[in-house]
């Protein structure tokens, strides 16, 4: 799946970044490309969502046949739902903070293991309007585990809640795919 059509996603979606816009009929194509292509290779995909609050697997829901490559995943927006659902520990927690490279890849790994998915996908940041533990609203963390080793990306997204949580969802399929 990959080549000039997801080069096209990519272009643009860094495009409607600074226009805070999206087209809505394009990224929907990129959810049903990326249920197709886990289908073709027999794949599972698994998250574990913070501030996205579960629109990453709703936008997955929405695609026909999901259910052949998705089972299910975590909301887990308080530490204590963190640690209890992830089972990552606590003081851990607290030390790293919710929005970080490394709450992010602990959520992707976890999920990942805990419903035995080939993917986990972590998604954590500051939606806003304002700070959370001293990050601005737009800071993100999305961490892919997999087959490969876990990557983790950091964005700095603008807009309201909604624009920044559909942006996450956007560049979480983006890390996915592009890793296909």
């Amino acid at each position: 799946m990959r080549g000039c059509q997801m080069n096209s996603w990519e272009k643009q979606f860094r495009n409607d970044l600074g226009e805070n816009r999206f087209i809505g009929d394009q990224y929907q194509k990129l959810s049903v490309a990326v249920v197709q292509e886990l289908k073709a290779r027999e794949q599972t995909l698994t998250a574990a969502e913070s501030l996205t609050a579960g629109l990453l697997q709703a936008t997955l829901a929405d695609v026909a046949g999901a259910s052949q490559v998705f089972g299910g995943g975590f909301v887990t927006y308080s530490l204590a739902v963190k640690a209890q659902l992830l089972k990552i520990n606590y003081e851990q927690l607290e030390q790293h903070g919710v929005v970080s490279t490394w709450t992010a890849r602990q959520m992707a790994q976890q999920s990942s293991q805990i419903l035995a998915s080939d993917w986990g996908l972590g998604l954590t940041g500051v939606a806003g309007p304002g700070l959370l533990e001293g990050q601005p609203a737009g800071t993100v963390f999305i961490a892919l585990a997999g087959p490969q080793p876990t990557q983790v990306q950091q964005f700095q997204f603008s807009g309201d809640r909604q624009q920044i949580r559909r942006k996450s969802v956007v560049a979480a399929f983006i890390m996915l795919i592009n890793s296909l």
